[in-house]
């Protein structure tokens, strides 16, 4: 299969000329931040194990799921005022973690670049395969397969660039 990369880029670049307005242009949004993200786990303790014992990210709370009896609905500080929470479905088969389309690609995380520094040595002394990309991104999977992004550029900004 080719792709036709220089159609790409045009189309990018018309949709980038339709859509994308100067910051002072921008209607404000209609939200005030992500609450939380939830992502499905298969084992709670291996879980909160990981993202708190190795990533360093308090555990905030964890109840009864409202929608799921006997299911776990629980949530880890990630800074900002921001969660990530995770839901486990006992009793149901979900196989394993797959990107597919409309799913999860992966999930990015700002920490300064001395906290990056710090977990990239916490993920090599939990023998957690990992890549750094651009030297200030790292990227790993969590327990269950998840794809996960460690990003040393401030809020609002990647590689460089200003996204917001």
């Amino acid at each position: 299969m080719t792709i036709d990369l220089e159609a790409i880029a045009a189309e990018r670049d018309r949709i980038r000329d339709d859509y994308l307005r100067p910051p002072d242009g921008r209607p404000p949004t209609s939200a005030r931040g992500l609450h939380h993200f939830a992502l499905i786990c298969s084992d709670v303790r291996r879980t909160i194990e990981f993202y708190q014992g190795v990533l360093e990210f308090p555990l905030t709370e964890i109840f009864e799921n409202r929608d799921y009896p006997g299911s776990n609905h629980f949530f880890f500080d990630i800074g900002n005022g921001n969660l990530l929470a995770f839901f486990d479905l006992p009793g149901l088969d979900l196989g394993p973690y797959a990107e597919v389309l409309g799913g999860l690609h992966h999930l990015a995380i700002s920490v300064t670049p001395e906290r990056w520094q710090h977990l990239r040595e916490r993920l090599v002394a939990a023998n957690v395969p990992h890549e750094v990309e651009s030297g200030t991104s790292i990227y790993f999977r969590d327990p269950d397969g998840a794809r996960l992004e460690l990003l040393a550029d401030p809020l609002g900004e990647m590689y460089g660039a200003k996204v917001l």
